[in-house]
């Protein structure tokens, strides 16, 4: 049977309301929002977790580099990138090494001058690694020291894996290091992986952050924090110096850069193989730009340099990116600008060290100054030691800047400016706190009115008279409405000034009254002999009679208020 509807002919029917969304699940690796280690389950113990991140960066950084390697086997065959599919894998494998920046040795020599841009890879999976871990696992609620467990647990089990796949891919043509596998592997997990837990954790608590690097800094105490964002601020002005060093030397040599690309004819795949690999050693470029600019300079094999006081070079490898080199001979009196750029990074770094700073310093401004300069000249140290190193054997063994000289001329003239530029903006700052507390109380004065004070506050000694009530209105009678009561003028206490013609009297205390003494009377007259009457009794008088009262236009009824006589006379109430 059909059912029966209530809704008429040319009506529409009632909508039916909407069922409620059901909430939506986590997706994997995403949670829900909130402080990490604080979930719904059981968290799972953080050395499985790692173990599981470790394992999925190694397997698709190895899946990245093995499409990659398998393109180019397959458009030029039987190359140096292996033979056969075993081969490939291999090569690919060392290729994942090298990202770490573990070298490997030839039967020519050693290989340790590897591309800083292939980093880029596994940095960026240990990055969302370290991310998801710190949401998956449960933590301490230390945000310091959950970051450094979740860094360890992961940098220590992708280290072994690297180790692992080292001791694999070894054969008697490629060698690959096995202990800078281990140690480099675990340095690039142990940042990379940090910086993305403190970003993760920095955000779960709601504070917007940008990079990892913004992260960190909030998670480090105050003074640490400064040095940091000094040190910061100097190598990007150094990197940027370094950028433009080597933008405007290709750009200037773009002429033999195509030359010796034609002269390779690498082809379509080639082509873009090439490119990469350009692209791969543009950081090591730009490193090589920043010791330039600091004075050092850099080798292009031995017995070579390139630097400011002059260019001597020898053969030169066929990469269209060393055709940016300059003629041998002086050095362009162009590039002689680029030596004022450490000290204007100098400058920097004192500036945003002293103003990063809780409080401004006295005596010990100039030493944060200079602290910051030589943890610059470290890290200038360390990235020139990353840039270079030997290219196989013969003249090529000595490739990019000297570390130890290019860490200590960066400390010497970053330093020397930060202290100068600390001490500067210190002094500034000490002493425009200085000057502020003369101007201060005139700004800073309290908006809501102060209580007001009499001009003559009445003596604590004085008598107060108590105001006359009126008599209560008769219940006949209707009330008489209030009398509006007159604008009361705002008190201004002003000091009270005394006239010298005016002397200032003393109140006047009510006199005792005398108490008459009884006259003498004279003895009594003789009488005639009639019968003796009684004497009258005499009234005797108190001893203390009360006071006569006094009008109200006596003028000895007075009052002293606040060192003023007041004449006290009473109204007449009517």
């Amino acid at each position: 049977m059909g059912s029966v509807s209530d809704v008429k002919p040319g009506q529409r029917p009632p909508r039916k309301p909407r069922p409620e969304a059901p909430e939506r699940a986590a997706r994997p690796g995403r949670p829900e929002a909130g402080p990490p280690g604080e979930t719904g389950g059981p968290a799972r113990p953080l050395a499985v977790t790692g173990l599981v991140a470790a394992s999925w960066c190694v397997g698709l950084g190895l899946a990245v580099l093995t499409t990659v390697t398998l393109v180019g086997w397959i458009a030029a065959p039987r190359t140096a990138l292996g033979t056969g599919l075993p081969g490939v894998f291999r090569t690919a494998v060392n290729f994942w090494l090298v990202a770490h920046h573990a070298g490997f040795s030839l039967a020519d020599g050693r290989v340790g001058m590897l591309p800083l841009g292939l980093t880029v890879l596994p940095g960026a999976l240990l990055y969302r690694s370290g991310s998801w871990m710190i949401r998956a696992a449960g933590v301490s609620r230390r945000p310091r020291i959950g970051v450094v467990h979740v860094a360890l647990a992961l940098a220590i089990p992708y280290a072994v894996l690297a180790a692992l796949l080292a001791l694999a891919a070894s054969t008697a043509v490629v060698r690959p290091s096995t202990w800078q596998a281990l140690v480099t592997s675990f340095c690039v997990a142990t940042v990379a992986g940090g910086l993305g837990a403190a970003r993760a954790l920095v955000a779960a608590r709601g504070r917007r952050v940008r990079s990892g690097v913004g992260a960190l800094l909030r998670l480090l105490p105050e003074r640490p924090r400064s040095l940091v964002i000094g040190v910061l601020g100097a190598l990007g002005v150094l990197v940027a110096s370094g950028a433009a060093l080597i933008g405007a030397a290709l750009a200037m040599h773009m002429s033999e850069a195509a030359a010796l690309y034609d002269e390779l004819a690498p082809g379509i795949v080639g082509g873009v193989l090439l490119l990469l690999v350009q692209l791969a050693f543009l950081p090591n470029a730009v490193i090589w730009g920043m010791a330039y600019a600091i004075g050092p300079g850099f080798a292009v094999g031995e017995d070579t340099s390139v630097s400011p006081t002059g260019v001597f070079l020898d053969v030169v490898p066929s990469f269209p990116l060393l055709a940016a080199l300059p003629e041998p001979g002086p050095a362009p009196a162009l590039s002689l600008v680029a030596l004022m750029m450490p000290f204007v990074a100098g400058a920097v770094a004192g500036v945003l060290t002293i103003r990063a700073m809780p409080s401004p310093t006295h005596e010990a401004a100039p030493l944060w100054g200079f602290l910051s300069g030589v943890l610059t000249g470290c890290a200038m140290a360390v990235l020139a030691a990353l840039s270079g190193g030997p290219l196989g054997g013969g003249r090529l063994t000595v490739m990019g800047p000297s570390p130890w000289r290019v860490g200590m001329m960066a400390a010497l003239e970053v330093g020397i400016a930060a202290a100068l530029a600390a001490w500067l903006l210190n002094w500034r700052m000490l002493r425009r706190t200085a000057e502020d507390p003369e101007e201060r109380p005139a700004r800073r004065r309290p908006t809501a009115p102060r209580r007001r004070r009499p001009a003559t506050p009445e003596s604590p000694r004085a008598a107060r008279t108590p105001a006359p009530t009126p008599p209560p209105p008769s219940s006949s009678e209707p009330p008489a409405p209030p009398a509006p009561r007159p604008a009361k003028r705002p008190v201004v206490a002003e000091p009270v000034e005394f006239e010298e013609a005016e002397p200032v009297l003393k109140p006047r205390r009510p006199r005792k009254p005398r108490v008459r003494e009884p006259a003498e009377e004279p003895p009594p007259e003789p009488e005639p002999a009639d019968p003796p009457t009684p004497p009258e009794p005499v009234a005797e008088e108190p001893d203390h009679a009360e006071p006569p009262k006094r009008s109200n236009d006596d003028p000895g009824r007075t009052e002293n208020r606040g060192g003023a006589i007041y004449v006290l006379r009473d109204d007449e109430s009517h």
